[in-house]
This record gives structure tokens, C-alpha cells and sequence, in this order.
């Protein structure tokens, strides 16, 4: 698990009750230290109550932020009263931080509306919102509009949005391995290798004869090669292949492995057929399910795309993920399938999956919501990752 570091911003406005602020910090501390989270968060005594409300205090929390730039993985705006909407935006920008966003505001509460204790974070969660969409900075919301930080639904909210920082900053400069050439019929996997460099993503490629030539001058007798064998062993039952395509399929693992490891490969796409059983004498689906299972994700048809997705869900679920291609249906019952074929699933997810189809499909299907004419959606329930 990847521990977080979230930079926290405390809204404040002058005419609301800025002591509001002082709990809002006690309230985060207690949540961050719950999910293991470090926040980077101006010190109290440099503010007033330790809030953000005019430029001179959003210039020195930017100056804390800059330089916690290379571990802060997502920016919390709390908002335990209305808030200033542009010393909020004017941190992030001046912080000069490309990472997501996440928008807290405080319920008011129906006995507390007097002017010493009155929030109106409702509003204020309104114009922090719309500034940020002025100024051309992404954000993600909570569920409820306003919600209390010490709340179940908040700290759900922050488990998702933790899973989104670990999904931003895993694909920014990951190297994603293309392993053999596509197979012409499969025009469906095309993609543009320049589009995701643009985006920071690389694609290292090697030909599918490399790593082939590279697991025949492995001998039997190899001590790597014994090992491969005991692991492929332990992994899922073999009493049915023949022993000579284990041994390929070893080697094959070893020689693929190592070509993973020396271009730090963050997930990889590999062309699955129909060299491999054609000439080699052994299906390649079961290392690559030992791949995923290991924290590697592998996708078969040389599927880069398919690649990236399967490494996105992981980073957000921090567990192995897997391309679910509903593999036919089983009979009337519209949460089973049958694994024809394509099965290099990780084996803990065909043991416990985490998500029916129907459960996906209504994910898909209702992700996007509209925040008060902002024109920025959150998802509702995330569908980057099968975790409940």
C-alpha cells in the first residue's frame, strides 16, 4: 500500500466565525491519521486561526506547497465556513501543483445558525467551485454536496479520491511494455503511441522473437528455471499440461520478466497468439495471470491500451486487476459467464470477485454528474476499482 501525502487548505472568510477553522484542522488531523494519510498543511500560528483568506496568506501556504512539491499526491479544500473563494484558487495556482483537487464543505447545523456559529459552507462550496472552473483547474467533489469530515460518507469520499491521486501521479512517466507486433485481424487495439507521450506515458516495445530467442538458451538444469517451475507449480494446478510446455512456459517467464524488470515496465501488453502456441507449444495466458497477480499487469493482443487500464485500476484499488470481457453468457443468470478463452484473470480475482456485470454495467451507465452548473462530474461510485 502507497502511503499518501494530501496538502489541506482551510478555507476562511472574514464574516463568518473563523474559530470554525480551528476544528476543521483537528477534524482532518484525526481523519488523515486514521487512513495513514501526511498532510502538508500551514502551521497555525503563520495564519489567522490557520486558515487561507486573503493573497498574503495563500502566498505562504503556495511557498509550503512548492516545496513539498515531490510528495504531495492531492490538494483537500476544507471549507468549515463560506470561505474565500479566490485565496483558495489563487494557492493552487500559485502553488504551481498539478494534482487533483477534492472540495469539503461543513454542514450547517439547524441549532447553531446564529451569527457566532452560522457556516453557509453550502454557498461558499459554490464559488470556490465556479473560480476553480474559472481558472482552468480540475476538481473532484464529495457525494454530498456538504458533509461532515468526521462522517462514514467523507471518509469514503477520501478512500476514492486517494485512489484517483494514486491513478494521476502512477501514469505520469509510467512505461507501458508492447510486447510483438499486433496481429493484423485485431485493428480494435490500435492506439497512438505519440498521443500518450504527449500525455507522459511511453510505450517501450520488443519483438516477440527477442524474448523467445533470450528462453531458449536457458537450460533445464537452471536454478532460475527450477524456481520458475516450483512457482508455476504452487501457483494453480498443472497435472494436465504436459511437462515439457511447463518448461517452456518457464523460461518464456524468466526471459519476459527480466526484459520487464531492466525498462521498468509498469504494465504490459503481449502478443498472445499464435506464434507462441504454434511454434513455442504453450499458451502464454497463465504467466500472464501470474504477472497481474504479482503487481504486474499483463494484457493479451497486444492490448497497450487495455495495458494502461488494467495498471489504472490497480493503482486505484491497490489490488491485481484484470480485463473483464464478459467471456458468454451462462444460460439466464446475467452474473455469470463462461471463460472460453482470455482467461489470464488474476487468481485472486476469479477466486473472489469483487463485481457482478450488472454492477459494472450501472457504474458505467450513471457515472457522471453535474455539480450546480460547474460543468465538472465526479463519479458516483468509482468504476477504477472492483474493491467495495
Amino acid at each position: 500500500m502507497m502511503k499518501s501525502c494530501i496538502a489541506v487548505i482551510i478555507g476562511n472568510r472574514g464574516v463568518f466565525p473563523g474559530y470554525l477553522s480551528e476544528g476543521a484542522r483537528e477534524d482532518i488531523t484525526k481523519v488523515f491519521g486514521k487512513l495513514d494519510i501526511e498532510p502538508i498543511i500551514i502551521q497555525k500560528e503563520e495564519t489567522k486561526f490557520g486558515a487561507i483568506e486573503n493573497l498574503e496568506e495563500a502566498k505562504k501556504c503556495a511557498e509550503l506547497f512548492r516545496k513539498n512539491k515531490d510528495k504531495i499526491d492531492g490538494i483537500l479544500v476544507t471549507l468549515p465556513n463560506f470561505g474565500d473563494e479566490r485565496a483558495v484558487a489563487d494557492t493552487i495556482r500559485m502553488s504551481e501543483l498539478n494534482v487533483p483537487v477534492l472540495i469539503q464543505a461543513y454542514p450547517d447545523e439547524l441549532d447553531k445558525l446564529d451569527i457566532g456559529r452560522r457556516r453557509d459552507s453550502f454557498c461558499g462550496k459554490l464559488s470556490v467551485c465556479s473560480n476553480l472552473d474559472q481558472y482552468g483547474i480540475p476538481f473532484s467533489l464529495t457525494n454530498l454536496h456538504t458533509v461532515s469530515p468526521m462522517s462514514d460518507s467523507f471518509i469514503n469520499d477520501l478512500r476514492w479520491f486517494l485512489g484517483v491521486c494514486r491513478v494521476v501521479k502512477g501514469l505520469k512517466g509510467a512505461k507501458i511494455g508492447s510486447i510483438g507486433a499486433r496481429t493484423t485481424p485485431f485493428k480494435t487495439v490500435r492506439f497512438s503511441e505519440k498521443i500518450l507521450e504527449i500525455n507522459g506515458i511511453s510505450v517501450e516495445t520488443v519483438d516477440l522473437s527477442e524474448i523467445i530467442g533470450k528462453a531458449e538458451r536457458l537450460k533445464d538444469s537452471d536454478e532460475q528455471v527450477k524456481a520458475k517451475l516450483k512457482a508455476i507449480d504452487a501457483y494453480a494446478p498443472t497435472n494436465d499440461v504436459p511437462s515439457t510446455a511447463i518448461v517452456k512456459m518457464a523460461k518464456f517467464a524468466i526471459a519476459l520478466e527480466e526484459w520487464i524488470k531492466a525498462n521498468d515496465i509498469k504494465a504490459s501488453a503481449l502478443r498472445c497468439w499464435p506464434e507462441l502456441q504454434e511454434y513455442a507449444d504453450f499458451m502464454p495466458c497463465y504467466l500472464m495471470s501470474m504477472l497481474s497477480e504479482s503487481l504486474s499487469p499483463c494484457a493479451c493482443e497486444v492490448d497497450v491500451m487495455g495495458a494502461i487500464a488494467m495498471y489504472a485500476l490497480q493503482l486505484a484499488s491497490e489490488i491485481p486487476s484484470g480485463l473483464f470481457d464478459w467471456n458468454n453468457n451462462y444460460g439466464d443468470d446475467p452474473d455469470k459467464l463462461i471463460l472460453f478463452h482470455c482467461s489470464n484473470y488474476p487468481k485472486s480475482m476469479l477466486q473472489d470477485p469483487k463485481m457482478s456485470y450488472n454492477d459494472i454495467d450501472a457504474n458505467v451507465r450513471g457515472t457522471v454528474e453535474k455539480s450546480y452548473g460547474t460543468c465538472v462530474g465526479r463519479l458516483k461510485k468509482s468504476p477504477i476499482t472492483f474493491a467495495e
